[in-house]
């Protein structure tokens, strides 16, 4: 199955359920900020998940329950490639340079990347 992007509201309402790994829209409602969306816009939200293959559902009488079927590393993975390749040109570090220059990086984190460049050099 190949991935489509998700909108912002999509990516918030799958957030919440790689969170809970099963819930009701009610259980997706409660989880959700101030000011709550209505019932019927969320459980919207979930069929067009669910049509885009993201999420599938357990019947309990009228009431679904919903669980992803996407893993969060599975669209971590997606969207990575996509921004990379979308606007970094393929290229990480293209991608680095941007976010240092952003200040998005301080130097622990820069330290880090760069143990973890040193250990894949080793392999």
């Amino acid at each position: 199955m190949e991935l489509k992007e998700l909108t912002k509201a999509e990516e918030q309402i799958m957030q919440i359920l790689w969170a809970l790994e099963k819930a009701f829209v009610k259980e997706v409602i409660d989880e959700l900020p101030q000011p709550k969306p209505a019932y019927n816009t969320v459980s919207t939200i979930i069929r067009i998940l669910e049509t885009k293959g993201f999420v599938e559902h357990e019947a309990f009488g009228k009431s679904h329950r919903y669980f992803p079927v996407v893993s969060k590393e599975q669209y971590k993975s997606f969207a990575t490639e996509k921004l990379l390749s979308g606007y970094f040109g393929n290229s990480v570090e293209n991608m680095f340079s941007f976010f240092v220059k952003k200040e998005k990086i301080d130097l622990k984190e820069a330290d880090e990347i760069l143990k973890l460049i040193q250990n894949l050099k080793k392999k």
